[in-house]
């Protein structure tokens, strides 16, 4: 006697290149056998680890780096001009007497003072800041860890186009944030309220679309549009 085991009915979920019993829906994406999917839950927690990208601060760090080189080279070559039994250069002799000699509560003293700690909380926040704050960071998808941005005139562009796509908007202009988007738009015909939930609808998923690791809140103003005379 021979076993025989019975094999399992054609589903919905079955086809041509697909094994038994793999559920594919919106959140599970059909590919090819091998490929690895990725339920919504597992992409929304990679998306909320998602951190804005850093500026390289080309420009303060060279002229930091350039100021900081020009400054301790001076007065290391006045340093080694005394240790070679020269005489040190006439603006040292004036700076230590000026600082030998002003009180505290002078005026130039507080404007030099207070001219280098706006100088310092600068580099600190160049320092603390991750910014680019023009690009915005998309969701991750795959385990390839290629990150990906979206620069917030393009987002702009984007939103304004699919907003002058509705019915009855004659006039659209869309400000994109980190965190808010400001669109206001002017009908020429159709009731207001319709404009507004057609344009807000519109507008909601052109952001989801856009892939963005953290969508901004829309705020929607729809007006009427200025008759000519």
């Amino acid at each position: 006697m021979s076993d025989t085991t019975a094999a399992p009915e054609p589903g919905p979920d079955s086809g041509p290149g697909r094994a038994p019993g793999t559920a594919v829906g919106p959140d599970r994406p059909a590919g090819p056998a091998g490929s690895l999917r990725y339920p919504a839950a597992a992409g929304e927690r990679d998306a909320a680890r998602v951190k804005r990208f850093w500026s390289g601060r080309r420009i303060p760090a060279a002229i930091t780096a350039a100021a900081v080189l020009a400054l301790s080279g001076l007065f290391l070559y006045d340093v080694a001009s005394v240790r070679a039994d020269r005489k040190a250069m006439s603006w040292r002799h004036t700076l230590a007497d000026q600082l030998a000699t002003r009180h505290l509560d002078n005026v130039w003293i507080i404007v030099g003072a207070a001219v280098c700690a706006v100088v310092g909380l600068w580099l600190l926040a160049l320092a603390l800041t991750p910014g680019e704050r023009g690009v915005l960071p998309m969701a991750r998808r795959g385990p390839s860890g290629v990150r990906a941005g979206l620069d917030r005139h393009a987002a702009e562009l984007v939103l304004r186009d699919r907003a002058m796509e509705v019915s009855g908007v004659r006039w659209a202009q869309v400000a994109v944030g980190r965190r808010r988007i400001r669109a206001r738009a002017t009908s020429h015909f159709r009731e207001l309220d319709d404009v507004r939930a057609d344009l807000s609808a519109a507008l909601e998923q052109a952001v989801r679309q856009l892939g963005l690791a953290r969508p901004p809140h829309l705020r929607l103003r729809v007006q009427r549009a200025e008759k000519k005379a």
